[in-house]
């Protein structure tokens, strides 16, 4: 029986050019997706950072690579603060967003940021699992912080 390679992900900065499959992967992930404006401007922010994670494509697929998944966080002075993990529904479990998580980790450390801060859905188990195995621990509750759902927040650290 042969063995499938597991694919060889690379993490990279979004650019502008990426804008159609990122937004492509925004409104399948999320119920209130972030507008096509919205991502624009955090490329432009001096502060925010987009990464995206690519898959090279097999040679039978077409030349390539193509995204799946992304994160966005803020570097402000010495704190990250995540506001955004995205992972295609179709990719998820692959360890997508746990590679990117480790990928601003360490990018963080890079930057001698001393902690990182991020919330998540009271109801988003999967998204809490993650982050906790990551190492980030509840600090508190943003009441209400998800308005549209009326869905608490639970917020977020992680020391470095």
């Amino acid at each position: 029986m042969a063995v499938r390679p597991r694919p060889r992900y690379e993490v990279r900065r979004m650019r502008l050019s990426d804008l159609e499959e990122v937004m492509a992967i925004e409104v399948v992930a999320f119920a209130h997706p972030w507008s096509t404006e919205l991502f624009r401007r955090e490329l432009d922010h001096d502060w925010s950072t987009i990464l995206v994670l690519v898959e090279p494509l097999a040679a039978a697929e077409g030349a390539g690579e193509r995204i799946v998944g992304f994160v966005i966080y803020w570097l402000v002075y010495d704190e990250v603060h995540i506001l955004n993990v995205a992972t295609h529904p179709k990719e998820r479990r692959r360890g997508i967003a746990r590679l990117l998580l480790e990928e601003v980790i360490a990018r963080a450390r890079a930057a001698n940021a001393s902690m990182l801060t991020l919330e998540a859905r009271r109801s988003n188990e999967a998204a809490l699992s993650l982050y906790r195995q990551a190492g980030f621990h509840a600090v508190g509750i943003r009441a209400k912080y998800y308005a549209d759902e009326n869905e608490d927040a639970v917020v977020m650290t992680r020391n470095l």
